[in-house]
């Protein structure tokens, strides 16, 4: 089996030796989560991109610092693969920027958002599709940082998490399609280190302030492993 890693950004370089790339964050992620796979990267921001949605079985789409509405040539190269692969039914996970050009790909909208940024350890109330095996949980918490999000969701997307500040926070399409705005590949040590390399450059001092006194820092930590699982469930139904 191979799993197509779509890199739309990566890591700070004054972070990315301790923690990783993004795409190495969701990689570790899958395999923690028990996804036995071979992974291929794809550097799609740098404008590096598979053959076609045939390449691998399934694929994954990271967050970056870039936005969907930028109009660059990759992000309309991504957008067009996207539909390529929802065409061949391959599974497709979103996170952050996946989970946004995914909706904007399907017919939603992205746009940035008048509240503010969505910074550090967020609950969302979990809805239940029947494509997740969530169990009897009624929310989960994982770390996000983000100022779009979607404010009108595909009509072929169904919420299955939710919060006050960011409605469409999780998205199925079908049985083979799933989305987070949130970020479950991140631990808190690299939240908590994002926010402090940001703080007071991309957004407030307070900001920065209040979403670092909101992560849970103990060996628990966040939800993450729990969302992975949902992930590779979904990876594993590759055909």
């Amino acid at each position: 089996m191979k799993v197509g890693i779509l890199a739309a950004g990566t890591s700070p370089d004054e972070l990315v030796s301790q923690h990783g790339s993004y795409a190495d964050m969701v990689q570790d992620l899958l395999q923690r989560s028990g996804v036995d796979a071979e992974f291929c990267r794809y550097e799609v921001r740098l404008d590096e991109f598979p053959a076609g949605a045939g390449a691998c079985d399934a694929w994954v789409i990271t967050g970056s610092k870039h936005n969907v509405d930028e109009g660059t040539p990759w992000i309309a190269r991504l957008e067009s693969l996207v539909l390529e692969i929802v065409a061949a039914r391959k599974p497709l996970a979103g996170i952050c920027f996946g989970h946004q050009i995914i909706a904007q790909a399907l017919g939603g909208k992205v746009e940035r958002f008048d509240g503010g940024w969505g910074l550090g350890l967020q609950e969302y109330a979990l809805l239940d599709t029947g494509l997740l095996d969530t169990g009897e949980a009624s929310s989960f918490s994982i770390n996000a940082i983000h100022q779009y999000q979607v404010v009108e969701k595909p009509e072929s997307a169904e919420v299955f998490a939710t919060s006050d500040f960011c409605r469409y926070a999780g998205l199925v399409y079908g049985d083979r399609i799933v989305t987070l705005q949130a970020h479950p590949e991140f631990q808190s040590d690299f939240e908590q280190a994002l926010l402090q390399l940001r703080k007071g450059a991309v957004f407030s001092d307070a900001d920065a302030d209040k979403a670092l006194a909101s992560l849970d820092l103990s060996a628990s930590g966040t939800d993450s492993d729990r969302v992975g699982h949902w992930l590779a469930r979904l990876m594993m139904t590759a055909e």
